[in-house]
């Protein structure tokens, strides 16, 4: 697609990324066959390809509107579009930058910037916990829509104490600690029956995420720095044991990680250390092939005969590339495992804060996941992201978990110090 920059965008960093990735659009449509939102709404400027017009446009220099501003929230960022193009293009940057000119441009309406403050202050802020804990003592009092933000609590049980040659730093995350403190300790459990220690750098906050995809770019990459700070010690080639991975357990946070390279490549100070964090980040499930031989023969019998339906989040299968590794592994445990025989590949509708700041359209989705995940009469849905637990749980009594709680709550207990 042949692009002319507005001398503003010329020259710039932002400019000559995005006209590299407009070059690649052949605007085939392909994309618009895959985007949630343009499934519901049928609006051209509400996929993909519509979009991309919209941002080349503000690009080369025509004014952007609020109309504009709408179809660029509207979007998923679940990048589902660049799963199914086959010219390559690097939609999830492009919109990035798209947002950010276009929020430069057009002001939001006062009510609207209070919310996406709140959000992107309020989630990765140390008083989050405190407050999430409030909400669960009055959760029963609470109305059913904010009850669906506020999971009751829970029990961790303990953190493994023994030592081992592997080791492996993970993130907790900012809202995971607060809201389901299971899953980083289960990951811990299951890693040390494993054979591996978890390491947790405790300066290391929010991965970022919430800031930049809210906007403050400036803010989110702050927290990247901060957390390469935290991280290096544990990471640096100099260091007498590094840690041989940084494992994420929320695929949203490792998709955001794995780009800390990308994002901060300009950065003189950061750029070669963000580029040797993104090379260590793995997701969970990466670590699987290798964990599931010190794994069998660790489980309680008949502790996997439960049918597990799996949700794969955009942020595992779009935007990490990550297909099949759970539901290959897990099987290979023992586990009954599938994925829904129809649309696996639509995002649920959480999408990080999508679902307080577009709840109809988030809404929709999840009952449109739930609806071909509740065909597989599962015993319990298991997924491998905080965002798509807590949404798809909103909408189901079918017990909703990450897949790393089901595999520890089928070790033996002697594996779980």
């Amino acid at each position: 697609m042949q692009t002319q920059l507005a001398p503003e965008f010329q020259g710039t960093p932002d400019g000559q990324a995005a006209e590299a990735i407009l070059r690649k659009c052949v605007h085939c449509g392909f994309c618009t066959a895959t985007c949630p939102t343009y499934q519901l709404l049928g609006d051209e400027l509400d996929g993909p390809r519509g979009r991309i017009y919209l941002i080349k446009q503000v690009l080369e220099g025509q004014t952007p509107t609020r109309k504009t501003q709408q179809h660029l929230d509207r979007c998923l960022t679940c990048r589902n579009c660049e799963s199914t193009c086959p010219s390559g293009v690097d939609y999830g940057h492009l919109v990035d930058i798209g947002r950010k000119v276009v929020d430069a441009k057009v002001e939001r309406p006062a009510a609207e910037r209070a919310v996406r403050w709140l959000l992107k202050e309020g989630l990765p802020s140390p008083l989050f916990g405190p407050a999430m804990r409030v909400g669960q003592a009055v959760r029963g009092l609470l109305p059913e829509a904010w009850q669906a933000k506020v999971p009751p609590k829970q029990d961790p049980g303990p953190w493994p104490s023994r030592t081992h040659a592997r080791r492996v730093l993970m993130l907790e995350g900012c809202v995971q600690p607060a809201m389901m403190p299971n899953i980083n300790h289960a990951t811990a459990r299951v890693l040390d029956a494993a054979g591996v220690q978890t390491v947790v750098a405790p300066q290391a906050g929010c991965c970022g995420a919430v800031k930049f995809h809210l906007n403050d770019q400036v803010g989110g990459l702050a927290q990247m720095r901060a957390n390469i700070d935290a991280w290096w010690p544990h990471i640096d080639p100099a260091s007498t044991q590094p840690a041989e991975a940084i494992v994420m357990n929320a695929s949203g946070c490792g998709v955001t990680v794995k780009d800390y390279g990308h994002l901060l490549r300009h950065d003189p100070a950061y750029a070669e250390k963000a580029a040797r964090v993104s090379a260590l980040t793995r997701d969970l499930s990466e670590l699987l092939p290798t964990l599931v031989p010190a794994l069998q023969g660790q489980l309680a019998p008949g502790a996997h005969g439960q049918r597990l339906a799996f949700h794969p989040p955009c942020t595992l299968q779009h935007g990490q590339r990550l297909r099949g590794g759970v539901e290959e592994h897990l099987g290979a445990l023992g586990f009954a495992v599938q994925v829904a025989r129809n649309e696996a590949h639509l995002c649920c509708g959480s999408a990080g804060t999508y679902s307080v700041l577009n709840p109809g359209l988030s809404t929709q989705l999840r009952d449109r996941k739930l609806g071909h995940l509740d065909e597989l009469a599962a015993d319990t849905i298991v997924s491998a992201n905080i965002g798509c637990i807590g949404h798809l749980q909103s909408g189901t009594d079918t017990p909703v978990k990450h897949w790393v709680e089901v595999l520890d709550a089928a070790l033996r207990p002697p594996a779980r110090p």
